[in-house]
């Protein structure tokens, strides 16, 4: 049957805000250990409860942790790989308390806590089994005092385990890795006002008992290199990535100098948000599995050491990540814009099979849109990076003569990236009749480090400018409707918005999730992680207080004339909520259309289903409202 003719934006829809909180729970944390298989899965539908997996000898998939334990770390706010296995226990970070649990894995029974209660947060748990004790990252809060974070020793077999300090001194860990003979610790650390992706250091030291000695720096010592996943061979060679020659590749230290493992105008590492983040692994001492980015889709391949030669994989997938090896297959997380992520293996033989598939998407193919990878010209002569989504559905098309409105997507970070994986958030749009531009504005990462750098003392100007550039690009093309532009986002995304709807006029309404409106607030009121991250976005504070107050949309607000929406959970560390009511006030004052939907219980991004479901439903009927689409697209 032929598409029935109808107004864009007024399409209904297959996909529903209730179905997107229950067709795709996030899968992460991929671990390998002797003959079983392990990850972590975060269920919205469970009140974002996350579920360490396994895949067991007998290729029997099993939830390992009862209700109501969860897997999350809150280090850095953020958290992320925060469980380890050894023996016949899992141990593993209980969301609600922070505190490390052990978990028979034969008998299932309660968890049982081995670290007290108290003001410390864990992450990155390794064993020393040498020594028969936990390695991790320790966060430590105390009242009116900045967190303090090192390294620690936990005693395995003490149900009141004492905590003892490893390495301290900088101001952040990650990545504390045991080489495989048990005589050295590798882990990578950086200090303020740096962050992980600008400059961290890779050291090396002893290890025994008592502690660790001799320790060095062996990458990352001039300051303008960053380190990720330092990660051991198994014949006892140290392997990272580094971004010294601007790509994020692949290095192995001799015990002397750094050697480039293969050289490519790709990317093996993303930035270091979470704990635990994997891009490569080895499947045996001459072969590296290996994910890798380049023009924003991931791929996948292997590397024989020995000849420095890639061999690709060619797959439908093009959005991958949390990579492991087990039994000599690659094991990741994969998906692609019409695929929903699962967990899968890939052979050396390029063999892919399927392991792990939980969601349960039932919409056809035909009313998903896919990506067009785009690249247009902005300022300073840089051409970015954007996936473009026409409005597609296998029952409406739009009516004749007419452009569909657009939707700008703006990801966080702002240091991140996006990628052409299936986003049933951004398809909700496109089923309706809304085109999307997913943009990889300057300061995105995947596309080498001068890129990434980019917004270095730009951010709210050369991230607004690009979205600009993006809808004109569009607009002359004929692919779009420049009189019906939106723009939304989350967090970084959101300041991007309240930016681009204050210091510009090319966008009707927009979508703040979470968004920042006040740089100085962010810059006094934040978490330690990110205490500092202004001074390369922005400038150092308060020292250059003037270009704070200049780019915070709050103080400019007589420039925004024109709808926003605002989302905002309440138990926010990152961005404080009173940002938004500040806002919200001056709109209301100023007699311009606004709302504020706010959360009682959601911190950074909503992870709940209910609350998911409510704030799907109230963008949407907020965008009814703006462009006059009628009754007939309430949500399904």
């Amino acid at each position: 049957m032929s598409p029935i003719p109808k107004a864009y934006g007024s399409w209904p829809s297959p996909i529903s805000a209730e179905l997107i909180t229950r067709a795709a729970p996030s899968l992460n944390f991929v671990q390998s250990h002797e003959q079983c298989l392990y990850w972590v899965e975060s269920r919205p539908w469970d009140a974002g409860r996350c579920v360490i997996m396994q895949r067991n000898e007998q290729d029997k998939i099993i939830d390992l942790l009862p209700s109501p334990f969860s897997h999350h770390s809150s280090v850095h706010e953020y958290g992320g790989m925060a469980y380890t296995i050894h023996d016949a226990y899992l141990y593993f970070v209980n969301a609600a308390d922070q505190r490390i649990y052990r978990q028979h894995l034969d008998t299932l029974g309660t968890p049982i806590a081995i670290t007290q209660k108290g003001p410390w947060r864990f992450a990155d748990l390794i064993v020393d089994a040498q020594h028969q004790r936990l390695i991790a990252v320790c966060e430590e809060h105390q009242d009116q005092q900045e967190a303090e974070n090192y390294l620690v020793t936990i005693a395995l077999n003490d149900d009141q385990a004492s905590i003892k300090k490893l390495q301290s001194g900088a101001d952040f860990y990650a990545y504390p890795r045991l080489s495989p003979d048990q005589t050295r610790l590798c882990w990578i650390q950086w200090s303020h006002p740096n962050m992980p992706w600008d400059s961290s250091e890779l050291c090396l030291a002893n290890l025994s008992q008592t502690g660790i000695s001799k320790p060095r720096v062996i990458a990352g010592s001039q300051g303008d290199e960053a380190i990720f996943q330092p990660h051991w061979s198994p014949d006892n060679n140290l392997y990272f990535v580094s971004d010294k020659t601007n790509w994020w590749n692949i290095y192995r230290f001799d015990g002397s100098k750094n050697m480039p493992v293969l050289a490519l105008d790709g990317e093996f590492a993303t930035p270091l948000w979470q704990f635990g983040m994997a891009t490569y692994d080895f499947i045996d001492t001459n072969t590296i599995a290996c994910l890798w980015t380049d023009k924003g889709l991931w791929h996948s391949g292997f590397i024989d050491i020995a000849t420095a030669q890639l061999s690709p994989i060619i797959s439908p997938y093009s959005s991958m990540h949390a990579l492991t090896c087990h039994q000599g297959c690659l094991y990741t997380i994969a998906g692609a814009a019409a695929l929903p992520n699962q967990l899968i293996s890939i052979d050396q033989e390029a063999v892919i099979t399927s392991i792990y598939a939980p969601a349960t998407l039932d919409v056809e193919t035909t009313n998903l849109a896919q990506p067009t990878s785009i690249f247009f010209p902005s300022g300073n002569h840089q051409m970015v990076h954007a996936f473009f989504y026409h409005p597609t559905s296998a029952s409406y098309c739009g009516q004749a003569n007419e452009l569909p409105p657009v939707i700008v997507m703006c990801h966080g970070g702002p240091t991140g990236a996006t990628d052409s994986g299936l986003n049933l958030k951004l398809q909700y749009w496109t089923s309706r009749g809304f085109a999307v531009v997913d943009i990889n504005y300057r300061g995105s990462t995947g596309f080498g480090r001068t890129y990434r750098q980019a917004l270095g003392s730009a951010w709210g100007l050369a991230d607004v400018e690009d979205t600009q550039n993006a809808v004109h690009y569009l607009a002359q093309q004929q692919k779009i409707d420049a009189q019906r532009c939106l723009i939304r986002g989350g967090s970084a995304g959101g300041y991007t918005v309240l930016s681009a709807l204050t210091f510009t006029d090319t966008f009707k309404a927009g979508a703040s999730l979470y968004g920042i409106g006040d740089l100085e607030t962010l810059a006094t009121d934040t978490h330690k992680f990110e205490s500092r991250y202004l001074d390369s976005l922005i400038g150092p504070y308060p020292e250059r207080k003037d270009i704070y107050i200049a780019r915070s949309p709050i103080h400019h607000a007589e420039g925004l004339n024109c709808p926003v929406i605002f989302l905002q959970g309440l138990e926010d560390k990152v961005v404080p909520p009173n940002q938004a009511e500040m806002m919200v006030e001056l709109l209301r004052s100023k007699g311009i259309k606004v709302a504020h939907v706010t959360f009682a219980d959601e911190g950074h991004g909503f992870r709940k289903a209910k609350n998911i479901i409510q704030a799907m439903e109230a963008e949407l009927a907020f965008y009814q409202q703006v462009f006059h689409l009628g009754a007939d697209n309430n949500p399904n």
